[in-house]
């Protein structure tokens, strides 16, 4: 896999996940229609120091194990399953306004602690690290070891300081983010997106199986 094959891959398979709209997302619109982008930067940091630990976690204990066939097999078929599930939850979520249109409730004053509480305790995010994102840092892995892993999670987190800081903006003016109907189909296609590249990974994992 060549270097820009790789970082289109990493962009394309989690901006599904920075633009879904979830805890984080909605307790951040809360905080920016207060404090504007200063808060999205602030939960951006916050997310980033459990994820990047979560996402260095797992790489370390799958770094002895890249060269093992059935392992390569099941995170594949596990995260090509997950990829498929997620994206098919947010095409879902997308397409229903009901959701899209819902308000966060009110969130304590530190905004540091609510984005490391919204981060480490949403069982989305944890489920999609441990199921498609491993498949994502085993592929890491195998393009540069663990560099390869911080060049991933390099393409990955700036997409969340990005989203984070102008939706917390724009909240701060005024905007209905999650009304607008841009956003919805945004959201959409990058989860065909994901489906598209579960699709791919479990077909390869299948491929693998039947190699062998």
């Amino acid at each position: 896999m060549e270097l820009l094959e790789f970082a289109e891959t990493v962009v394309l398979i989690t901006a599904s996940g920075a633009l879904a709209p979830g805890p984080l997302f909605f307790a951040n619109l809360s905080q920016g229609s207060k404090i504007g982008a200063r808060g999205g930067l602030i939960f951006s940091l916050a997310h980033t120091i459990v994820e990047f630990t979560l996402v260095m976690a797992l790489a370390l204990g799958l770094l002895t194990l890249v060269r093992e066939g059935a392992v390569r097999l099941l995170i594949g078929a596990v995260g090509g399953a997950a990829l498929i599930a997620f994206g098919g939850v947010q095409i879902w979520i997308s397409l229903t306004s009901k959701f899209l249109n819902a308000t966060s409730r009110e969130t304590p004053r530190n905004v540091f602690l609510i984005g490391l509480s919204f981060t480490g305790l949403n069982p989305f995010f944890v489920i999609w690290w441990l199921t498609a994102g491993a498949q994502l840092i085993f592929i890491s892995l195998e393009f540069a070891s663990l560099a390869g892993v911080l060049l991933m999670y390099i393409c990955h987190v700036w997409m969340d300081y990005a989203w984070l800081a102008s939706t917390a903006y724009l909240a701060k003016k005024g905007h209905n983010i999650i009304g607008f109907r841009m956003y919805r189909w945004i959201l959409t296609f990058f989860s065909i997106i994901l489906v598209y590249y579960g699709l791919t990974f479990l077909i390869s994992s299948i491929g693998t199986l039947s190699i062998q």
